[in-house]
């Protein structure tokens, strides 16, 4: 049966809103578990390259198909033919948005809790994004925007600032929600970036996942036969690494990529965005309620600060809302923004 595009448009914020939430908590139970971060970084790269890479392979080869049957030149591609951009937008975007993001976000669930990491990546999230924006595309920070902004800063300083401060004391948990703040900035750099190139949220997604398989599995299996990276995988057992190649990288990278792309074509940027403000506080509760981490006061605190500033900000751009041929803003994989 075929669904109407109002029950597509809501099963696309379904699977987004889930799969985002789900990314956050499942990231903090498998840092409990066999695997490292740099492992759970290979699956995803790899899990999602398996559907990805012949993908990119099959797009660049119809593009060319096409340029030689109208008797243009063929639209520039790199990476032997599986990156359906070019090889500097490729390695630039690459590098934030496959390779950094992953590893530190990753990273990060092994020192701090998930009730950190739902307030500090999707949270500082829109901050990153808009004074890189303000920088790279001289986009304009209105007052009411700056409010916001500040709010989710006030947020992040309720979350952070303990664990900083405990770090007197010999806490590591400041570690993670480092990680988690210079993971957003560089899916905000990633993000920013696309923006700027005006790409197509699924031709990025290909490029840089080609680019992460191609640096980033070499290098792990180069960097752990030397011992300088400590591999789990062998001690892993064949379920796990399954799940989180489905998960990780077919979910959070693949499935949510297009489910968020279907989201912004039926309900618009600024509504989207409206709806994954959900993700921070359904992954805190998650948290509570999953992995029966404690909900302190200034976490609470910090929650409903940083999801005011995010539908502050949203309000303000729904008032100067773009014209339906604004390019849609390319989706984090698997995140909170996962």
């Amino acid at each position: 049966m075929r669904l109407s595009p109002r029950a597509m448009g809501l099963l696309a914020a379904l699977v987004t809103v889930t799969i985002w939430t789900g990314f956050i908590i499942i990231a903090r139970a498998s840092a409990q578990r066999t695997l490292g971060p740099f492992d759970i970084a290979l699956l995803r790269i790899v899990g999602a390259s398996l559907v990805l890479v012949p993908w990119g392979w099959w797009l660049v080869r119809r593009r060319m198909r096409a340029a030689i049957a109208a008797g243009a030149p063929p639209a520039p591609s790199s990476l032997l033919g599986i990156s359906p951009l070019p090889l500097r937008t490729t390695a630039l975007l690459g590098t934030f948005g496959g390779l950094l993001y992953a590893m530190l976000a990753y990273a990060g669930f092994f020192h701090a809790p998930a009730t950190h990491a739902s307030v500090l990546m999707p949270g500082s999230l829109p901050l990153w994004t808009a004074l890189l924006a303000a920088v790279i595309l001289r986009d304009h920070i209105t007052p009411l925007r700056a409010a916001g902004l500040a709010l989710i800063v006030a947020g992040d300083l309720l979350v952070g600032g303990r664990s900083l401060l405990a770090a007197f004391d010999g806490g590591d948990v400041w570690k993670g929600d480092v990680l988690f703040m210079l993971a957003a900035s560089c899916w905000a750099t990633y993000s920013v970036l696309a923006r700027r190139h005006a790409l197509d949220a699924v031709q990025a997604t290909i490029a840089i996942t080609a680019f992460a398989c191609l640096v980033y599995v070499p290098g792990y299996i180069l960097l752990s036969s030397v011992g300088a990276v400590a591999s789990h995988l062998s001690a892993a057992p064949w379920s796990e690494i399954a799940f989180h190649m489905a998960f990780q990288g077919g979910g959070s990278v693949v499935i949510s990529g297009i489910s968020f792309t279907r989201m912004i074509q039926h309900f618009g940027p600024v509504r989207s965005t409206m709806i994954t403000a959900l993700v921070p506080g359904l992954s805190a509760m998650g948290a509570v309620v999953f992995l029966e981490e404690p909900m302190h006061w200034n976490l609470l605190a910090g929650l409903l600060l940083v999801t005011a500033g995010i539908l502050l900000g949203v309000l303000r751009k729904g008032q100067n809302a773009p014209s339906p041929a604004t390019p849609p803003a390319v989706a984090p994989p698997g995140r909170a923004q996962g």
